[in-house]
């Protein structure tokens, strides 16, 4: 986070780490876009009813008051204020209610926008902050493929970015309905507490977890024991991860004809599944790990958390899941599929531990030098010339001396300085010219013909040790 900011969670960044945000957002969308993502904004505020039901994170939500109202809120039940949202999954269900009748089923959207969540500011978490989404929403239904295509445009999205020292990206994930089965096979009943427990495994370890099982979920020793062996479970393929798991269940003494194993089979098949067509596609690139369980209580199949590779203490940087009932209208359910990048997150991680930098500051590639105030309209026109053949420019803010002209060019890492023609006393003009003030090159130039070199046409990203 910028320097100097005064409030803790929410970041301010400087222009330069400004423009690696904004080369994160172009990179991400651009990604999407190429895999036929539409683009949407959804309105901040959501109603308390829509906020409030969502699992642990309705804890964190900013409600809204308005200062005329404040110290009688109470007067209105929570259910009925509003609040600032906490993601952009739960707008998007109800965006795609309101608009059923005027969007195309499937609905395949990204959304790249701010989100408030009043959690403990801590490294790399925010209370304002940005994430990417890509969803797709089905009507009525939703086909499967799409739980093994959404996560690869994500690890294709986050491939893209290793160019400016992002490590390899790799997608874990389960299944709710496996998990779910489990823990009723082994006598559990309150599987939303169990989930939300074990979701904690890498953040406070297993001993803790088996001591809120027990303590939180009315679990037995043995029952905790069970649960963390199942979110250990590991496999290279579906075949394997079917084999162990059975093993598992064996182990465990779950009925192999009962209904909590035929409900762990549909979500065992469908991660199976899964793992193996990406690993068609993309090797390596999603892997099954059975303790990923994901806080928010709509989850309802695949769930997804993705890690970046040497970077253990970041945690997870892009999460998901698929949900069947967030969306519903009457009896009508619209069910879908999507994860999401915490962009602020990841922008944190590129300006403070791999470096990642602007090339310059300001986006224009050239200066225009005035030698007096009198002669201003002259640089301006100079400057419109090459902005109307793409070419970004600037002026300079005062009639100082060259010199002092070039240091301001410097300091913004303009690269060139164009220096406008000037009458001599003795009645001649020099020509215009411009100078590479990274080169030292100078030259006669035309506005209307002149082109900057391509290694300092545009404002790029790049990485401290380039």
């Amino acid at each position: 986070m910028a320097k100097g900011a005064s409030l803790s969670g929410f970041p301010e960044w400087l222009p330069q780490e400004r423009v690696v945000e904004q080369h994160v957002i172009d990179t991400l969308r651009s990604i999407f876009e190429l895999h036929g993502f539409l683009g949407i904004e959804t309105r901040a505020v959501e109603q308390g009813s829509s906020l409030l039901k969502k699992g642990e994170t309705s804890k964190e939500i900013y409600l809204l008051s308005r200062l005329q109202d404040v110290g009688n809120e109470n007067d209105t039940p929570i259910e009925d204020r509003l609040g600032l949202h906490f993601d952009l999954t739960v707008p998007l269900s109800r965006y795609v209610v309101e608009n059923s009748g005027d969007v195309v089923f499937p609905f395949k959207r990204w959304q790249i926008q701010k989100v408030w969540r009043g959690e403990r500011p801590q490294e790399g978490r925010f209370r304002e902050f940005v994430q990417a989404d890509i969803d797709v929403v089905g009507n009525g239904d939703l086909p499967s493929h799409y739980e093994v295509d959404v996560p690869l445009v994500m690890v294709e999205a986050l491939e893209k970015l290793r160019e400016l020292g992002l490590p390899k990206a790799t997608v874990h994930a389960n299944n709710r309905k496996l998990s779910e089965g489990f823990y009723r096979g082994i006598g559990l009943s309150d599987i939303e507490g169990v989930l939300r427990e074990i979701d904690k495994l890498d953040k406070i370890g297993a001993d803790e977890v088996a001591r809120l099982l027990i303590s939180e979920c009315g679990a037995t020793q043995e029952q905790a024991q069970a649960c963390l062996e199942l979110a250990e479970l590991s496999a290279e393929n579906g075949q394997q991860l079917r084999e162990k798991f059975d093993d598992l269940c064996k182990a465990h003494g779950i009925d192999m004809n009962g209904d909590a194993y035929t409900l762990a089979q549909d979500g065992l098949e469908t991660l199976a599944m899964i793992v193996d067509q990406a690993a068609l596609i993309r090797p390596g690139a999603v892997i099954a790990d059975l303790k990923i369980a994901r806080g928010l209580d709509y989850y309802t199949g695949s769930v997804y958390e993705t890690f970046l590779e040497g970077a253990s203490s970041l945690g997870s940087v892009c999460s998901g899941g698929r949900y069947d009932n967030l969306a519903t209208q009457g009896k009508k359910k619209y069910p879908g599929v999507g994860l999401s990048i915490g962009l602020s997150r990841l922008v944190a991680y590129m300006l403070h531990t791999v470096k990642a930098n602007a090339s310059r500051i300001s986006p224009a590639a050239v200066l225009v030098a005035v030698w007096n105030e009198n002669d201003r309209n002259i640089s301006n026109d100079i400057a419109r010339t090459l902005r109307a053949r793409g070419i970004a420019a600037d002026v300079a803010p005062t009639a100082a001396k060259l010199g002092k002209q070039i240091k301001y060019a410097d300091k913004l890492g303009i690269p060139y300085v164009w220096i406008p023609s000037v009458t001599e006393e003795n009645g001649e003009t020099t020509p215009q010219e411009v100078k590479n003030i990274v080169t030292g090159e100078q030259l006669e130039a035309d506005a209307s013909t002149w082109v900057p070199a391509d290694d300092f046409a545009q404002r790029t990203v790049i990485l401290a040790h380039n």
